[in-house]
């Protein structure tokens, strides 16, 4: 009896298993444009903030105006993110383009 447990499979070398397996590609992180997630979130928040403002009076009546206010306030602050989202792709694409540059005069 052999001491190692069997799987149900021939026992190989894993030279062999090298020169047979497939090469596996390297995975790319994922690289979404940033502007349209500013740009959503600034929506919602405009959403929530009118769809609030259709219910001021029952709002006020039981404490809550500053629900309407954390909307308002939440698409303001979004306005500085979409700039700084617009600056982040931008920069982004330059380094793209950059590299992409450095790679064809590299091959020719």
């Amino acid at each position: 009896m052999p001491d190692q447990p069997t799987t149900g499979k021939p026992p190989t070398s894993e030279a062999a298993d090298d020169a047979t397996r497939r090469p596996q590609r390297q995975l790319q992180p994922l690289d979404p444009p940033a502007v349209p997630f500013a740009i959503g979130g600034i929506v919602l928040w405009l959403i929530a903030a009118l769809i609030l403002l259709l219910f001021r009076d029952t709002l006020s009546a039981h404490g809550h105006t500053d629900w309407l206010w954390i909307c308002v306030a939440g698409a303001l602050w979004g306005l500085p993110g979409w700039y700084v989202m617009v600056r982040h792709d931008r920069r982004r694409a330059a380094q793209r383009a950059s590299r992409s540059d450095e790679e064809s005069s590299s091959v020719g």
